[in-house]
């Protein structure tokens, strides 16, 4: 990362003090927050509503989720960096970064209630990509506050608890979209939780401020070209993206079918109860190595063993799924996916901050890495569908999930700026 020159001001500058465990539990709680607002949907409502439209609308309950689910992400490739790149511009008394927060959470809630309300595909999918872009703009600006405000060496420790948040978050959604007792009042816990879960970051810790001379003189063309991160000037920074992308998409094939995959493949009793269980047995494994792995790599100084060995875990995990197709494979599954994504969240995160390019585009460039989160989103049920449908089914789908997590594993070696 280029260090900002000695007269930047704070919120530019390379931060040397560590943060409290106060501010650590309050942005992590952000975080989880804005996960469970998109997990609860994800996980449980969008299927569920995808089941109940489909009928008479001349698609699968499938292809219905695969298509809205697939049009969301693409909003969240666009709103993520677009509004990191708004967030590093943004001069307002209350900082770079809380602006975003409180108008992503709040737009996010009120597209969730949106949500509950729709009453067929079309309205399905615009609010579920109201949801993308509104819960977009809390996240960049969330994950942009690290490399704001957190030293290097304590990166993997911050990310392991933002990522053990992130768990939580999922858990969370999918808790309250099953316990509400329906559609509209999933959506409404998940939107209730959204909001109220940034609050006391935004309320108790005050943002750094960008002064308005630090900022860039203002062109539509420099602005857009800033979107172009060169794999050829940063290739650090295109193998890191291309890590998380093929690791990412690997773990949305697994769980985007979920739901079908119990009750069509294993023909569970209780499909629904069935994810919860599934997701709850991943996020406890994931929480046993989330922090612990993160505050390992700090202290060694290293990052690539663990992204690869972690990789590694995580693609015999879901290679089982296709050759151990029972109820209990899908457990043991589970647990292994959450011990190796649990050490693969804290320090690829970590990794990331550590081949930024410049302190001034932090959340714009925070932007471009965490479209590796979302164009998978977009990618798995393009691929899904007809693997499912026309080429071998659910063995097939998670066999070529497990061989391509597999090659995201391998290629963190090409990194070379970092141990």
């Amino acid at each position: 990362m280029t260090a900002a020159p000695p007269t930047a001001g704070p919120a530019l500058a390379e931060p040397v003090d560590r943060v409290g465990r106060g501010w650590t539990a309050a942005l992590s709680l952000a975080n989880g927050a804005i996960w469970a607002g998109w997990y609860g949907p994800l996980q449980i409502l969008l299927a569920s509503q995808a089941e109940e439209f489909a009928p008479g609308s001349g698609m699968s309950k499938e292809t219905m989720l695969a298509w809205v689910t697939g049009v969301g992400a693409v909003v969240s490739l666009v709103a993520n960096p677009l509004f990191g790149a708004l967030s590093d511009r943004t001069t307002s008394r209350h900082g770079r970064r809380t602006p975003w927060i409180v108008a992503g959470a709040a737009g996010g809630a009120l597209s969730l209630l949106a949500l509950a309300a729709a009453d067929g595909v079309w309205t399905m999918a615009l609010g579920w990509c109201l949801a993308q872009l509104t819960l977009n703009a809390a996240f960049a600006a969330v994950t942009a506050a690290v490399p704001d405000r957190v030293p290097r060496l304590q990166r993997g420790s911050v990310g392991g608890w933002l990522g053990a948040a992130q768990v939580l978050g999922v858990v969370g959604g999918t808790g309250l979209a099953t316990a509400a007792g329906g559609v509209g009042a999933g959506y409404a816990a998940c939107a209730v939780f959204s909001l109220v879960g940034v609050l006391p970051y935004v309320w108790k810790y005050a943002d750094l401020r960008l002064p308005a001379a630090d900022r860039p003189a203002w062109s539509w063309r420099g602005f857009l070209a800033g979107f172009w991160l060169s794999p050829r000037r940063h290739p650090d920074l295109g193998w890191a993206w291309l890590t998380r992308f093929l690791m990412n998409l690997s773990n949305a094939l697994v769980l985007l079918y979920l739901l079908y995959y119990l009750r069509d493949r294993l023909h569970h009793a209780d499909p629904d109860e069935g994810v919860l269980i599934l997701t709850a047995v991943n996020g406890v494994t994931l929480l046993a190595t989330v922090v612990v792995g993160g505050v390992w790599s700090d202290r060694v100084g290293r990052r690539k063993p663990f992204v690869l060995w972690s990789g590694v875990l995580m693609a015999v995990a879901t290679g089982a799924l296709a050759v151990w197709q029972t109820w209990p494979g899908a457990i043991v599954a589970a647990a292994v996916l959450g011990v190796g994504f649990g050490v693969f969240t804290s320090v690829d995160f970590a990794l990331m901050t550590d081949v930024l390019p410049r302190a001034l585009d932090r959340g714009k460039d925070l932007g471009v890495i965490n479209v590796a989160n979302a164009l998978p989103q977009v990618t798995a049920p393009a691929l899904a569908a007809p693997i499912v449908t026309h080429l071998g089914g659910y063995p097939a789908l998670y066999a070529i999930a497990a061989a391509i997590g597999l090659a995201g594993a391998l290629l963190v070696v090409r990194i070379k700026g970092v141990d």
